[in-house]
């Protein structure tokens, strides 16, 4: 979710559609988060670890 983030955001950047930026801005934060509390130790949607 986190390169998918990046990559919307440079396609977003490069083409000028601030919908892409917007949206990648989101997925990005959304993939720090769970990265984060799968770092954590927490269950992240039934699971242990999140990939």
């Amino acid at each position: 979710m986190i390169i998918l983030g990046l990559i919307l955001l440079v396609i977003g950047l490069i083409v000028g559609i601030g919908a892409l930026w917007t949206i990648g801005i989101i997925l990005l934060a959304i993939g720090a988060v769970l990265w984060a509390l799968g770092a954590l130790g927490h269950a992240v949607g039934g699971r242990r670890h999140y990939w």
